[in-house]
């Protein structure tokens, strides 16, 4: 059994609006395999009044053998309500969050922004790391503009910047689009990125390339999981932002191909 394969649940954000959804969901996600999971985009958990509490996923995670090992949180959540932040980290088992992106503030002020993050980020990391939980960031495509300075990208700036506060919750499939090696990234971010994650790229259309099952693109997997292994990524959590058939298959045929690479 694969011991290192996640299924995040941005994958199936459809199939977990409500709590009967979302136990139908993990049961399906059980039965393929997964022992873990990554908790974002879970409907009946948003809002100041969701249907189903910390609590009651992490009896529900228990239920059908599965372990939260990250979620994705809104950063102005982190800064400015990190006691509650890490009671519901605590409710749920995780000592991972991510977030899916720099705040537009940040973002919008390029290199200048990205250093801000990191002085200002700092604080709350570190009432982070007191309570047990680590800090990641997923990157998407544009991070890896030029920085205007030199060859330089953004994501430079956290790859040689940044301490280890910063973990790196890399998608290895918006590093390829970016037209940046994955591998080397992997190799520069090696002991910073303890969750990862992946699917793949298909060229179908003359509209350009789409988001496919793992083993069902052009990535080259065979290099890249090796690269990661010696990265050291204890997780690998599988997102299929878009599937063009029911997600459900997607996860279990991603699931399958990873297993064959003893994860």
């Amino acid at each position: 059994m694969a011991t290192k394969i996640a299924a995040q649940l941005y994958t199936i954000r459809e199939h977990t609006k409500t709590a009967a959804d979302f136990a139908r969901s993990l049961e399906t996600i059980s039965k393929i395999g997964y022992r873990a999971v990554q908790l974002s985009a879970v409907g009946c958990m948003a809002g100041d009044q969701p249907e189903v509490s910390a609590a009651q996923a992490r009896s529900l995670l228990d239920d059908n053998g599965l372990a939260c090992i990250a979620t994705h949180r809104s950063w102005d959540q982190l800064v400015n309500a990190t006691e509650a932040e890490i009671d519901f980290h605590r409710a749920i088992g995780c000592t991972f969050a991510a977030i899916g992106g720099l705040p537009p503030a940040y973002r919008q002020a390029k290199a200048a922004g990205y250093r801000a993050f990191i002085a200002d980020s700092r604080p709350t990391l570190l009432k982070l790391k007191e309570a047990g939980i680590a800090f990641g960031y997923h990157n998407h495509a544009h991070e890896f503009e030029r920085s205007g300075e030199g060859h330089r990208t953004l994501y430079d700036i956290f790859l040689d910047e940044a301490d280890a506060l910063i973990k790196l919750e890399v998608d290895l499939y918006w590093v390829d689009h970016a037209g940046v090696n994955p591998e080397r990234i992997a190799e520069r971010a090696r002991g910073r990125m303890p969750v990862i994650h992946l699917k793949d790229k298909e060229v179908v259309d003359p509209d350009g390339p789409v988001m496919a099952a793992i083993g069902e693109g052009n990535l080259d997997w065979a290099h890249l999981i090796p690269a990661c292994e010696a990265a050291g990524v204890r997780w690998y959590a599988v997102e299929q932002d878009v599937c063009r058939r029911d997600p459900f298959d997607c996860l279990r045929s991603s699931y399958d191909f990873l297993a064959g690479f003893g994860l």
